[in-house]
């Protein structure tokens, strides 16, 4: 893992794919690299990058967030900031992409830019939330993804959760079916995400790597 100068994450809505992504900069950043995070998710509403730019930018992380994120407008639009990212190649660049196909189609947009540059396509899956619970549905999920992105997956990511009830059994139980759909489409899974108190207890997959992640991302009924 960080060794990509653009790491890009898809995957379906409510697949826990922004907490990842937030974390994944967070310890972009802990390793000493200049870091970025673009939230591209002009699909989910409860869960955004811009949630959390305050406390991202204290960690010297740059935040570029779709304009009016956040605010009672409905279509956000791109800042021409982004594109800034692509030239400036002194950035490690996270780029969290919306959940479906209609989200995806927003990074098609940047779709040359960084498929000429070092980039990786990671694709989350929570197999506890509906249409990403078996491989077929998977397996469909991530065609519909990267036609619209115009980005082949590179790799998967076991983000198997329902919230403060995970257990390392569940994250066995989704590693057998991401077994199922790596065998299928020859894509590996990349890495395991969890809370880290539950990842630790994890004794399955061996040779994968993790990404301990702490809670960062609120639901509305959370924030005070």
């Amino acid at each position: 893992m960080f060794n990509n100068r653009i790491t890009v994450f898809t995957g379906h809505f409510g697949s826990g794919k922004t907490e990842v992504a937030v974390n994944y900069a967070q310890q972009t950043a802990r390793t000493g690299k200049k870091t970025a995070i673009i939230d591209l998710d002009i699909v989910n509403p409860f869960f955004r990058t811009a949630d959390v730019k305050n406390m991202l930018e204290s960690e010297n992380i740059k935040v570029i967030t779709p304009v009016y994120a956040n605010t009672n407008v409905d279509v956000p639009s791109l800042p021409a900031e982004i594109s800034g990212m692509f030239e400036d190649k002194s950035y490690s660049v996270i780029i969290d992409v919306g959940g479906d196909d209609l989200g995806a189609r927003a990074v098609s947009r940047y779709r040359d830019q960084i498929a000429n540059d070092d980039y990786i396509h990671y694709f989350v899956v929570n197999t506890r939330r509906p249409m990403t619970r078996t491989p077929e549905e998977i397996i469909s999920m991530i065609m519909e993804i990267q036609h619209s992105a115009g980005l082949k997956v590179d790799m998967l990511v076991n983000n198997a959760n329902i919230l403060g009830a995970t257990t390392p059994e569940l994250l066995a139980e989704a590693s057998e079916i991401l077994d199922a759909v790596s065998a299928e489409l020859s894509i590996p899974v990349g890495f395991i995400s969890g809370m880290e108190e539950v990842l630790s207890l994890y004794d399955g997959d061996k040779g994968i790597e993790r990404l301990y992640m702490k809670k960062n991302i609120l639901l509305p009924w959370e924030r005070e």
